[in-house]
């Protein structure tokens, strides 16, 4: 019996310091070293107004509807961020090929001028997380004649919008060209409130 607890003591304490530097002390010390050397990524890119108060984060989507604004991605957990995942539907699966159909007449719906052969596949699937907060270039410009249509802002000011807030690829090598829908709707905002 002796040999038996003199044999669990030594797991028990082993564990105990375990779980006190890798449950405690690291997370507290990495979260320190992210504070002071990023602490904008550290807080989650947090975007806030005037007043301070908190709008999004530019790494979440949003869900914008109004058709006023630039629209982002699908989502298909409704761009809430405590939870991200997708569907993980195979491109013929049935329920994937109606929500696809689905969302190329409301997006024809509500920009009538677009070819459905022009439509960018961001605009019609969701990202692996749901929560992309980006469209890419393409996607944001053929959404100019429908904002232009809706607030009367000239096309050439709202394409001079699209181009300021292009984000390259990443590392300059990696991705596409994209716009963060958030940050755009925001100078949007701004710009119809002159």
């Amino acid at each position: 019996m002796k040999e038996v607890r003199n044999l669990f003591i030594p797991i028990i304490r082993m564990s105990l310091i375990i779980l006190l530097l890798c449950g405690l002390l690291y997370p507290l010390v990495s979260t320190g070293i992210a504070n002071v050397l990023m602490p904008e990524k550290a807080e989650g890119s947090l975007i806030n107004n005037k007043k301070g108060e908190i709008i999004g984060s530019k790494l979440i989507g949003q869900n914008f509807t109004s058709p006023i604004f630039f629209h982002g991605r699908i989502s298909s957990i409704g761009d809430n961020a405590a939870s991200s995942g997708s569907t993980n539907y195979a491109p013929s699966n049935p329920n994937m090929i109606k929500r696809v159909k689905q969302s190329i007449l409301d997006l024809k719906k509500q920009n009538p001028s677009i070819q459905v052969n022009k439509i960018p596949i961001d605009l019609i699937t969701n990202s692996g997380s749901g929560l992309d907060p980006d469209i890419s270039l393409q996607a944001a410009l053929i959404q100019v004649n429908r904002i232009s249509n809706e607030t009367g802002i000239d096309k050439i000011v709202l394409e001079k919008l699209v181009k300021k807030h292009i984000e390259g690829r990443q590392l300059g090598i990696f991705g596409e060209e994209h716009v963060n829908v958030l940050k755009i709707n925001l100078d949007l905002f701004k710009l119809m409130n002159k």
